[in-house]
């Protein structure tokens, strides 16, 4: 669970954007800009660990990732289901689609909101852009799997 005093978003954003314009699933690196830990990356096992946000391995990211959906033999390259085990799988693949930080128990919210906010018409637009595309002929299996489901 997030903290109840969380980053202030104007700290991490530089660091923030950098991590979700990388070609790879998000989710473990914006976990570690959660409140807990600082932007190096890095924990000194003498700090207090309060506040600390290692991955829970409850595969809500590995879930919802729309890359999986559409290419599940993916998931057969390892049976854990963290936010490194996606990235491992997903790589550079990813949809960049954010939807992994979104379901992440150990995102805070401030970079959810910010996520939501800021990015999420991008990255539906980049999605669009790739429907109706010959070399991406599961998505628009995908696309209207999901118009027929609801």
């Amino acid at each position: 669970m997030p903290l109840p005093l969380q980053r202030n978003i104007k700290e991490i954003e530089a660091i923030l954007n950098e991590v979700l314009n990388t070609r790879c699933p998000p989710v473990g690196r914006c976990r570690l800009l959660s409140s807990g830990f600082g932007t190096a990356h890095s924990l000194n096992v003498m700090e207090n660990l309060f506040g600390h946000k290692e991955c829970l391995g409850c595969g809500n990211c590995v879930d919802i990732c729309p890359f999986l959906s559409r290419e599940p033999s993916r998931r057969d390259k390892s049976a854990q289901r963290t936010s490194m085990a996606l990235e491992s799988i997903v790589g550079e693949d990813c949809d960049l689609c954010d939807a992994c930080i979104l379901v992440c128990p150990q995102v805070d919210t401030t970079i959810k909101n910010y996520v939501v906010n800021h990015r999420m018409v991008e990255a539906l637009a980049r999605l669009d852009e790739k429907v109706g595309d010959d070399n991406e002929p599961d998505l628009d299996l995908f696309v209207e799997e999901a118009f027929e489901n609801n």
